[in-house]
């Protein structure tokens, strides 16, 4: 099959011409409905999404924060599941095959799917990445081999307290790019330490060839900014989530996209 995950190289290489950092809005998909998922994947596209990270609705997800388990919470209740995240997918890709899209989520819709079929489906919709929250380098041998076997990168996650040996497992398993989680804690919580983010991405970089991306507890344009010059990308999750749950049907995809937009402006600024 044609390699997908290569849309994903393609976009830091086209943001390293430009001398931007890429921005990478994270939504769940079916909140706050199904029927919203794709016009809202649209609508980060045009504010100046350049990854799009979909969260795959899961009952326990144990790095998110309560918005983003509220979100995976409402869309349960629409009943949505990994069939309809692949659909989703395969929908978005009928009028752009430029944005990259990361799957992100946890082990067991994945194996309870059975993983080639899952790793097949997703190569057919257009999946460029998967981030599996439970899978760390160490048992994910299984997962690599069959995303690396269909082009689909796999995305892995570092953290304050990663180890020097953890970073450099993670420099040779990882593809597409690194995910450093900017806080100890969950999504949404505290405020990050900006120069810290900097002094653990130098460290990172020191071990990782491909690009470095940071996300948790960025809530704001200024934060952004800042994270930007010194990461390759900002990921943008809570802070979006929050916005969804405090609009109204009617208002939710301009609201998104004026908000995404708002870093977009300040990350270029």
């Amino acid at each position: 099959m044609a390699r997908t995950g290569s849309r994903i190289e393609a976009a830091f290489a086209r943001l390293v011409a430009e001398h931007r950092k890429a921005l990478i809005p994270f939504i769940t998909v079916g909140d706050p409905a199904l029927a919203t998922t794709l016009p809202l994947m649209h609508e980060l596209v045009k504010a100046g999404a350049d990854v799009i990270e979909l969260g795959v609705p899961f009952s326990d997800p144990m790095a998110d924060g309560p918005v983003i388990q509220r979100a995976s919470e409402r869309a349960l209740k629409h009943g949505v599941g990994l069939n309809d995240v692949l659909a989703c997918v395969t929908q978005f890709r009928t009028t752009n095959q430029i944005t990259p899209v990361v799957l992100m989520g946890y082990a067991n819709p994945i194996e309870r799917m059975g993983l080639d079929v899952f790793a097949d489906a997703a190569v057919v919709a257009g999946v460029d990445g998967v981030l599996v929250v439970d899978y760390p380098p160490e048992e994910s041998a299984a997962l690599l081999a069959a995303m690396d076997s269909r082009g689909i990168d796999t995305i892995y996650l570092l953290s304050p307290t990663s180890s020097a040996e953890r970073i450099k497992r993670v420099a040779m398993a990882a593809r597409g790019y690194v995910y450093y989680v900017s806080l100890k804690g969950v999504t949404g919580a505290g405020n990050i330490d900006t120069q810290e983010v900097g002094r653990k991405i130098a460290e990172i970089k020191a071990e990782v060839n491909i690009p470095v991306g940071v996300g948790f507890g960025i809530r704001d344009g200024a934060t952004a900014r800042l994270v930007s010059e010194v990461a390759d990308a900002v990921v943008i999750g809570s802070r979006i989530i929050q916005e969804i749950e405090s609009s109204t049907p009617e208002n939710v995809i301009a609201n998104v996209g004026k908000l995404v937009g708002s870093f977009r402006s300040a990350m270029d600024a």
